[in-house]
């Protein structure tokens, strides 16, 4: 399949970041969203509706940024790996293509405020990793091309959607970030899967790892939890220090580094066109974007 050819967009002037959850229940401490305007401001946390976000009321919020010049980035996995084994659930009738697998995601599942548990636990053990009783670890980790390419680059080895154990894990919130983008689907574009837009927000999926890494925070040190530290994470994203927060937490630290790097990054053209991603990968798999 032949390379993807998208051109950087140039009318981007906001820029979003979204840490995400995947816990279960309807409000969740671990999301943050910080958005900042082209220039060198700090960016600021979007204040919550209600006091602690809901997934609904970040669908919301992304729904109403649709006709605004918005690169939005979220930190999950937008799809499973399927170009490694030929299928996303080998052995389960899945569809072949993400959007395709989004949809039959959400019909799945029931969960409150667009969770995805349930698809996961249902699935212990054959496809998903929740402990020594469903076997050997390894067998369970496996990686879309994004994630082998960025790791052979030498930035480390993401974690796989399949591991559900841990603080670490990434699972539950890339399944309920999947519902999210089936929701998103008719009015946001979600790039590699759509390509860029000439006018309006577009929907990208980040690791906030690189952003830090960017920031010049050591790999296993990627923490912040004071303004001097955030101050300085930030000048080194080009970007002035921030307004006092009234709680630094890993969340909102992590929103406000990777909407400032997102700005800084998001006319590199290299980062738009990774000579890895092919039309196949960008319907299959996608990208995250960041990695070239």
């Amino acid at each position: 399949m032949t390379q993807r050819p998208d051109p950087a967009p140039a009318h981007f002037s906001r820029f979003a970041a979204i840490d995400w959850s995947g816990a279960k229940g309807n409000r969740h401490k671990g999301i943050a969203i910080a958005i900042c305007e082209a220039g060198d401001a700090a960016p600021a946390l979007v204040s919550p509706p209600s006091g602690t976000w809901s997934r609904r009321e970040v669908l919301d919020w992304v729904r109403a940024q649709a006709d605004t010049p918005t690169l939005i980035g979220f930190d999950f996995s937008f799809a499973p790996p399927i170009a490694e084994r030929g299928a996303y659930l080998p052995g389960e009738e899945t569809p072949a293509t993400a959007r395709e697998f989004w949809a039959y995601l959400d019909d799945a599942c029931d969960d409150v405020d667009l969770g995805a548990a349930s698809f996961l636990e249902a699935r212990r053990g054959r496809h998903f990793y929740f402990g020594a009783a469903d076997g050997v670890k390894a067998d369970f980790m496996h990686l879309r091309r994004c994630e082998a390419h960025f790791n052979a680059g030498g930035g480390g080895k993401p974690s796989t959607v399949y591991d559900a154990i841990g603080a670490a894990q990434v699972a539950k919130a890339s399944f309920a970030g999947m519902r999210l983008l089936h929701a998103l689907r008719d009015n946001v574009p979600i790039w590699p899967f759509d390509p860029p837009p000439r006018s309006g927000a577009l929907v990208v999926e980040i690791y906030t790892s690189i952003a830090a890494r960017a920031a010049g925070i050591r790999k296993g040190r990627s923490k912040v939890r004071d303004g001097q530290a955030l101050d300085d994470a930030l000048g080194a994203l080009e970007t002035r220090p921030h307004h006092p927060l009234a709680r630094y937490d890993d969340h909102a630290t992590d929103a406000i580094m990777a909407a400032a790097w997102l700005r800084m990054r998001a006319s590199d053209d290299g980062l738009w066109r990774p000579a890895p991603l092919t039309s196949r990968l960008a319907a299959t798999e996608g990208w995250t974007f960041g990695v070239a």
